[in-house]
Order: structure tokens, then C-alpha cells, then sequence
């Protein structure tokens, strides 16, 4: 079953309008602004390649372990 999104679009995609005076590099900055927040492109670069779940588990378990030492 797939599902349809609201009617203002689906919130996971990045939409910048471009003002009337508006530059393209300054709504190119903005763009890639309201990617980086909104961490578009870290999920894309996660999902570029598959992981197998040991993999992810470790790779978990190894950022846990980094959170606590830095406490």
C-alpha cells in the first residue's frame, strides 16, 4: 500500500521558492541550508550502499561507546 502525501507536499523534500529579486546563488545557498538541516543528504549517503544489520549493530554500538567516553 503506498501512501499519498498531504496536500503541501511531502515534508522529507527540500522546496526553496525564489523571491522575485532573488539571486540563484542566494537560493542555491538557501537550498542547500534546508538540506543540511534537514538531513537529506547524511540519509542518502547512508543508503547509497546496503549495510547488513552486524554491521549496523557494530556500527551503533562503536558511536554508543564514543558518546560515553567523551562524558
Amino acid at each position: 500500500m503506498r501512501r499519498v502525501p498531504p496536500a503541501g507536499g511531502d515534508p522529507r523534500l527540500a522546496e526553496v521558492r525564489v523571491g522575485e529579486n532573488e539571486t540563484f546563488e542566494s537560493a542555491l545557498r538557501r537550498f542547500n541550508k534546508k538540506i543540511q538541516q534537514s538531513d537529506i543528504l547524511a540519509e542518502a549517503r547512508r543508503r547509497e550502499h546496503y549495510e547488513k544489520p552486524s554491521v549496523k549493530r557494530k556500527r551503533k554500538e562503536a558511536k554508543r561507546k564514543k558518546a560515553s567516553r567523551q562524558d
